[in-house]
């Protein structure tokens, strides 16, 4: 019976069809070898614009939106750096190193926020053969500018009210209200002082210069003495109520030339700046260096430009030369500014003296325009 078994057995493992073996393969997996998982090559960085779900391999073909450039001064040195730019826009300004009006300092500041000295009657000198009491000085324009004055007052007349020509127009002090021209006190040549300015600003061409014409001639005449003298060209135009520029700007536009006048403003001349309306003025021909103050004589007091008026008169209510020494005592004309400033917010643009060989005003400006303040 056993025997009969076993032999059962060996017929069906032998039987035709029957193909079983033991198998290796993992559960789950066909029988045939399994091969490595191919690679997909594409942009694998959902951030990039053409991203690919489907890559499982990056191959560097990531593509982005470049930014927008910021646009500045990408140099470091300079004075109007950008940190955040991205592209230089060739913007870039620099400190000078050459002084302009004397200081360094005072390139990259508006023209009205320099502080400049200045003589009034400039002409009216001794020097000039015109005596006290018409004189406002002992020495005249190149005295002067040697000292550092760079702005300057001066007054236009014909020599005779009869002959009213460009020939005849002359700097003489005083007015014609009497009946006669005030000529007849002494007289200055402008064309020989106009030159003598001409060519020292060509000498000087880092300053630049005002002058403020109380002006009694045919704007004609005047235009053409300037003609003649070649100070045309250098002269500044200023539109009403813009920002002034800073000095190493009219320096490089060689527009180096202020001029304001003391009448209303002229469409055919607009070189010729009306002081009233493009600035204004502290009282002049005080008592006393108590009675000064910064308060508004004349002009427009919301102009940034001024003058501080600074000399004193005698009893004849003329020029007192006796007394110039204490109105042009530096620590007084500084202390004078600095109530300016705390009462206008800037510094004067001008400080004017009778006598400046008295006292020292040019000391005086340059401690004014030494002064840091917010608005510099």
């Amino acid at each position: 019976m056993r025997g009969h078994v076993i032999l059962m057995s060996l017929l069906i493992l032998l039987a035709p069809g029957c193909t079983y073996e033991p198998s290796s393969a993992p559960k789950g997996k066909d029988a045939e070898e399994i091969s490595e998982e191919e690679s997909i090559l594409g942009c694998t960085d959902s951030e990039a614009n053409n991203y690919d779900s489907e890559a499982n391999e990056d191959d560097g073909s990531c593509e982005y939106d470049e930014p927008e450039p910021v646009l500045g001064c990408t140099d470091s040195d300079a004075m109007n750096y950008d940190s955040n730019a991205t592209q230089d826009d060739d913007s870039c300004e620099y400190m000078e190193t050459i002084p302009c009006n004397g200081l360094v300092i005072l390139c990259h500041r508006t023209y009205d926020q320099v502080t400049f000295p200045e003589t009034h009657n400039s002409y009216s000198t001794h020097e000039d053969n015109i005596y006290y009491p018409a004189s406002n000085h002992r020495t005249g324009f190149q005295a002067q500018w040697n000292a550092g004055m760079r702005a300057f007052m001066l007054d236009t007349h014909y020599l005779t009210t009869a002959e009213q020509s460009l020939s005849n127009v002359r700097f003489c002090h005083g007015d014609s209200d009497r009946g006669f021209s005030p000529c007849t006190y002494g007289a200055v040549d402008p064309w020989a002082w106009l030159n003598k300015l001409e060519s020292e600003m060509n000498s000087e061409d880092r300053d630049v210069v005002t002058l403020l014409i109380e002006n009694y001639v045919e704007p004609d005449h005047l235009k053409e003495i300037f003609d003649d003298v070649g100070l045309s060209e250098m002269m500044y135009i200023h539109d009403m109520n813009s920002e002034w520029p800073t000095l190493i700007e009219m320096i490089n536009m060689n527009k180096r030339l202020v001029v304001f006048w003391e009448q209303s403003g002229d469409s055919s001349h607009p070189y010729f700046h009306d002081f009233l309306t493009h600035s204004w003025t502290t009282n002049y021909a005080d008592d006393d260096t108590s009675s000064m103050d910064c308060e508004k004589l004349r002009g427009d007091v919301n102009q940034p430009v001024f003058h501080m008026n600074n000399w004193l008169k005698n009893q004849a209510g003329l020029s007192d030369p006796n007394r110039a020494g204490e109105a042009n005592d530096v620590d007084f004309m500084v202390e004078r500014a600095i109530e300016c400033i705390d009462l206008h917010g800037k510094r004067p643009t001008f400080i004017a003296v009778d006598w400046w060989e008295e006292g020292d005003v040019v000391e005086a400006v340059e401690r004014v325009n030494l002064m840091e303040l917010e608005t510099d």
